[in-house]
């Protein structure tokens, strides 16, 4: 029998993996956008799944630089220091994330919106001194704020806003984007059995040897507890478990409603299921905002 080369590749191909080594389950941890970034999968040569994951984190720490408004020489801080009306060619991450940003502003109505960095640091700073804002301080800030006042120009890949010192948060969503990204690199170097994990943010992708999906625990929800087997998708979990504040002896969460300025002060918890970690992630503070879920057609909610 004569083989053609491709053929003949298969077959060596296929020998050796009769032969080769078993997969091991592996596990990196490095901190990154404030939370600690997690990287398990599953490999046969350590040092090259840890030159992957190297790979992997390197991506999000250079996400981090882009996207932190915590950050002044970001390119996210830079770009709100441009005047008014100034057309702002931007990175092809921070035109993405922005532009999805905005589709998910515009599905809540302004409920969840990109541009309430202004209100966001006003309640960060009311956390940290367990004193309240005033409403004077609230309605100065919403005056810079408004998904409305950005517009986006696909053609040449620029951005600019209509009013002056505008402050955009990627807070919910820079997380879930970066896991992501982490997780293409290691399909990319040929590690598809893994998962990235970034707080309550994982991008979930093929699951571990032998199983169906990688179980994935949420609680609480509606029905208690539940067990989910997940491959290929992002799952964000939202809510205010372990961040919030209590001033006046009312409880304050971290996450903030852009149509009035106000912290939300109902405990509320939402997981979402999507096919982007990045889409997962704005919806499920979205969701948390709304109480209810957004019509979506490729998200699963779970309260």
């Amino acid at each position: 029998m004569v083989l053609s080369a491709n053929k003949l590749g298969l077959f060596v191909a296929a020998a050796l993996a009769c032969g080769a080594a078993p997969l091991e389950r592996l596990e990196y941890v490095e901190p990154h956008m404030g939370t600690l970034f997690r990287i398990t999968l599953y490999a046969a040569n350590k040092p090259a799944a840890r030159a992957a994951s190297d790979e992997a984190f390197a991506r999000v720490k250079a996400l981090d630089g882009m996207l932190s408004d915590y950050k002044p020489e970001s390119e996210l801080s830079r770009l709100t220091t441009h005047a008014a009306g100034e057309w702002v060619p931007v990175s092809d991450d921070l035109f993405h994330v922005l532009r999805a940003s905005l589709t998910v502003s515009r599905s809540t109505g302004g409920a969840f919106d990109v541009t309430a960095g202004p209100v966001v640091r006003i309640w960060r700073e009311a956390r940290k001194t367990r004193s309240l804002p005033s409403q004077a301080a609230i309605l100065s800030a919403l005056a810079s704020t408004g998904y409305r006042n950005i517009e986006l120009d696909a053609r040449r890949r620029a951005v600019r806003t209509a009013i002056q010192g505008m402050q955009l948060d990627f807070g919910a969503v820079a997380k879930g984007y970066a896991a992501e990204e982490a997780l293409k690199i290691l399909r990319q170097r040929g590690y598809p059995r893994a998962m990235v994990a970034a707080s309550g943010d994982l991008a979930l992708g093929e699951p571990p040897p032998g199983t169906n999906g990688w179980r994935i625990s949420i609680e609480p929800s509606e029905t208690g507890k539940q067990i989910l087997t997940l491959r290929n998708c992002g799952v964000s979990t939202s809510g205010d478990t372990n961040q919030f504040a209590e001033i006046g002896g009312k409880r304050y969460s971290h996450i903030i409603d852009a149509r009035n300025g106000q912290a939300l002060a109902e405990s509320r918890g939402v997981t979402v299921i999507a096919k982007r970690s990045m889409d997962a992630d704005a919806l499920a503070t979205a969701a948390c905002i709304l109480g209810k879920p957004i019509a979506h057609r490729r998200a699963r909610y779970f309260h």
